[in-house]
């Protein structure tokens, strides 16, 4: 298990977004979050409905669409889904994975305890959000 964890906190501990972070910090992440693994032309979000899921890409692509229109790919390390949490609305956009993907997934209670207990991840999560609705 010492070993699980290990590879676990480098992992996490690599992405931008976490970087910085505290080993216990980073297991809170990584308990407060599930892995998955998606085909490619899996739907991780559509534009229009409730928020429900965080994300945070370990591998692979996804577009970004806006009312049909591709206006980004994000890649590894990108956090995905955080608006729609963040700023209580419905998904900005639909999220497509582009190739095959592998991310971390975060309820919205799993993501409220996040934020809760990681204030610098909230501050973060909180820029990124208005950096995307400002371009």
């Amino acid at each position: 298990m010492r070993r699980y964890r290990n590879r676990i906190d480098r992992e996490l501990a690599e992405v931008p977004l976490l970087r910085g972070l505290s080993s216990r910090q980073l297991a809170l992440v990584d308990r407060l979050s599930t892995p998955v693994e998606l085909p490619a032309g899996e739907y991780l979000a559509q534009q229009g409905l409730p928020g429900a899921e965080f994300f945070i890409l370990l591998d692979g692509r996804v577009e970004v669409v806006q009312d049909r229109k591709l206006v980004a790919t994000r890649g590894p390390g990108a956090p995905l889904g955080e608006i729609a949490l963040l700023g209580g609305r419905r998904r900005t956009a639909t999220l497509i994975a582009q190739t095959p993907v592998r991310a971390r997934v975060a309820s919205r209670p799993e993501f409220t305890g996040l934020v809760a207990e990681i204030p610098e991840l909230g501050e973060r999560l909180q820029a990124t959000m208005e950096e995307r609705l400002a371009s």
